[in-house]
């Protein structure tokens, strides 16, 4: 396998479920150790890493909302539990020999430093992973969202987007055996068929940036280290 990284500035958007393993929700020590390890072999590799983690496995604002709650406030309590991962992602890394910072878009100094984008990349330059916690500090903003307009502030060549399944499908290929993946898709494409890459914002605003967005599996390990090394997996959404 080609040890040379394709990209030299990537994000990785990492969904809250993934850190909690098979147990549905929480932090599962394993699973971020092992998330922990092979963020570090891409780091070695020379190459600069931006992350932004969901909150989905301890806080659901959308959900939460759905069921009564006010929908801003629902949103601050997600944000604040991207805040909780980022914090168990960084202590991971730094085990694992990775200097990291944690930049909250929500202020909160004793815990991390503010997110202030001339430091953010100043960080990435110096060879630290920056993992961007809080969402964008707004309600009504998905991490996706968030994801998107961090990877265009710092001026990252890709969003990789790591989630349970080896890329996008026409139809949920846990329900259905005939669903079709798709291995290049447009950023049109996405928006016009509902596909749940990103949410609409977060796809249109890569689409206005035209940034590139791949879809890959983070259940296999040693995938992160393929995707930035150029193998072909997973789905890449780009443009015409």
């Amino acid at each position: 396998m080609a040890q040379e990284p394709c990209y030299k500035r990537i994000l990785l958007k990492l969904s809250g479920e993934a850190l909690a393993g098979q147990q549905g929700y929480g932090i599962d020590p394993d699973i971020i150790k092992g998330i922990a390890e092979e963020i570090r072999e891409v780091a070695e590799l020379g190459l600069e890493i931006a992350i932004v983690i969901g909150g989905g496995n301890i806080f659901r604002g959308l959900a939460a909302s759905s069921a009564g709650m006010d929908r801003a406030s629902a949103d601050y309590m997600g944000m604040l539990a991207t805040v909780m991962n980022s914090l168990a992602l960084q202590d991971a890394l730094e085990k694992a020999g990775v200097i990291t910072r944690v930049q909250s878009a929500i202020e909160m100094q004793e815990i991390a430093e503010p997110y202030i984008r001339r430091r953010a990349v100043r960080h990435l330059e110096k060879g630290r992973v920056v993992i961007f916690g809080a969402g964008t500090g707004n309600p009504f903003f998905t991490t996706d969202t968030a994801a998107s307009l961090r990877a265009i502030e710092i001026g990252a060549e890709i969003i990789l987007k790591a989630t349970k399944v080896d890329g996008v499908y026409n139809a949920d290929p846990n329900k259905d055996k005939n669903a079709v993946k798709y291995d290049r898709l447009t950023y049109l494409d996405v928006l016009k068929q509902g596909l749940k890459v990103m949410d609409s914002t977060a796809t249109s605003l890569c689409m206005d940036n035209n940034l590139p967005i791949l879809v890959f599996d983070l259940t296999s390990t040693g995938n992160i280290k393929r995707v930035v090394c150029g193998e072909q997996i997973g789905t890449l959404v780009t443009g015409e």
